[in-house]
């Protein structure tokens, strides 16, 4: 971490809004600072669009003055109940609240709010490197404050509280997540009196909502190396609070002097590797996604949150098989249908994001099969059938899932792989199967067949499509409809009238 000395500090905060501020603080005769991830972000070097002002007296009062002082442009929101104002200016957001103390109950996280003194407002922040405040008012313009070395554990890469440990986490048990939320984010360490703690009050996460948890939690499968986070989870005990599927994967079963894998940090490679794979450039196999509506940032997640979950069905499917060892079989189906149930506790979408991720856990095998033996054109064209416009992070998942340390049998994967996607990118240019329907429907084999909805109809439709797959008919309408009435006569159907 690089020091800023004052000069430096000053000239970090030389946007006009920063003078604007004091000097309204100062027309007002209350002390005014620049406090938390914005500080921080500030010695980090990272960027930060959340300015948050701290008002030794009514933080409302200055937004409102602030806002009038800046005229047309400035839009002030008031939110009286939480003693907070919002002011947006020419794409600036600043929000302003009054100095405060607080005090918890036991069984909620809501405190009871009362004024307070700065030394009060940084008591209660949750982490050293949060603590941060720096003075807006013209006399001290850039006085750094740091009551609880937030400086120095930057520099040492901590996550420490600046008051007891338990009590923080005990009032608010959501800065648990924070707390494995900002050393995941950072990098940092969690400091052992803090890691403790954790452990300690592990079990107040029930009182926090899904919402909250899940809003923590993304952050953490956002961040470039998400393992540190479910480490950290592990490791406190959380984990198997929040997310039990995952943590039962966690452990290694020995018999006969074989042992399987331990499938938690294998899922976790996985997910490291999907990361880093999104992170870098590729080529894409479709044009488009289903998902473009959604930001980049909800493209990404969704495919972490698939990565997290691919391998979720093993500990049901788990079997000792004499001669043969360990084995999961079906575990990808088995996991694709845990995959709403989780979703629906956690409180996560169940649109398409769910569909979504369903797919890719489902089919996250079948990459892999095809890569393990000959890759044929129809093995290819029925994992593209199947995938749909999914196909592009369907492989990177499954490239991700390699995680073997036989370099030999890696490689031979990965160059299989590579077969896999060339052959993907020739049949769907010269095929046109992105959006592959039956040429022959349902409604059309009955009024051929003068047929009621039955089983005969369901063999055809997938005779029909076997057919197209391996390559034995074309993609065509009238192939298909010669085939169809074929394969009918050898299951002693005929047509009706003219059909």
């Amino acid at each position: 971490m690089r020091q800023i000395s004052h000069d430096e500090m000053i000239q970090l905060l030389s946007a006009p809004v920063f003078h604007q501020i004091g000097e309204t603080a100062d027309a007002l005769g209350v002390e005014c600072y620049v406090v938390g991830g914005y500080v921080r972000d500030l010695f980090l070097q990272r960027p930060s669009k959340d300015i948050d002002c701290v008002v030794v007296g009514s933080g409302i009062a200055v937004a409102e003055a602030l806002g009038r002082r800046l005229g047309r442009g400035a839009h002030v929101s008031v939110f009286r109940n939480f003693g907070t104002a919002q002011l947006k200016y020419h794409g600036l957001e600043v929000e302003f609240v009054g100095a405060r103390r607080e005090s918890y109950s036991h069984d909620s996280r809501k405190p009871i709010v009362e004024d307070g003194t700065l030394e009060d407002d940084l008591d209660r922040r949750d982490f050293t490197i949060n603590a941060l405040a720096v003075c807006l008012n013209s006399d001290r313009f850039g006085e750094l404050v740091d009551r609880f070395d937030g400086l120095l554990d930057m520099e040492d890469g901590l996550i420490a509280t600046p008051l007891d440990p338990d009590i923080t986490f005990s009032d608010d048990p959501l800065r648990m997540m924070r707390c494995i939320r900002f050393a995941t984010q950072l990098n940092f360490r969690i400091e052992d009196e803090t890691q403790e703690a954790l452990c300690r009050n592990a079990e107040r996460i029930k009182i926090i909502s899904q919402e909250r948890i899940i809003d923590e939690l993304n952050k953490i499968i956002l961040s470039p190396v998400p393992s540190i986070g479910f480490i950290e989870l592990s490791r406190c005990g959380l984990l198997p609070l929040i997310l039990p599927e995952i943590a039962a994967l966690e452990g290694v079963e020995v018999r006969n002097g074989r042992a399987h894998k331990d499938n938690f940090y294998h899922t976790l490679e996985v997910l490291d590797n999907v990361c880093a794979a999104q992170d870098s450039p590729r080529e894409e196999l479709q044009e488009s996604h289903p998902h473009s509506k959604e930001t980049d940032g909800e493209r990404r997640l969704w495919l972490r949150w698939a990565a997290l979950l691919h391998d979720v069905g093993k500990p049901r499917s788990k079997r000792w098989e004499n001669g043969v060892g360990w084995t999961f079989h079906n575990h990808n189906y088995i996991g694709q249908k845990m995959v709403a149930p989780l979703f629906r506790r956690m409180k996560l979408p169940l649109d398409e994001r769910l569909q979504y991720v369903e797919k890719l856990v489902g089919l996250h095998m079948r990459p892999i099969v095809i890569a393990d033996e000959e890759v044929t054109d129809s093995a290819v064209r029925r994992l593209l059938f199947e995938a749909g416009e999914d196909i592009d992070d369907l492989m990177l998942l499954c490239e991700a899932d390699i995680t073997s340390r036989n370099q030999q049998r890696k490689q031979r994967f990965l160059d299989n792989f590579r077969l896999v996607r060339e052959k993907l990118i020739d049949l769907q240019a010269r095929d046109n199967y992105r959006t592959w329907t039956n040429p022959i429907t349902g409604e059309e084999i009955m009024q051929t067949f003068g047929l009621s909805p039955c089983r005969e109809i369901g063999i055809l439709k997938q005779a029909i499509k076997d057919a197209i797959w391996d390559s034995q008919i074309p993609n065509d309408h009238a192939a298909a409809r010669a085939f169809m009435l074929e394969k009918a006569r050898e299951m002693g159907l005929q047509p009706v009238g003219d059909a």
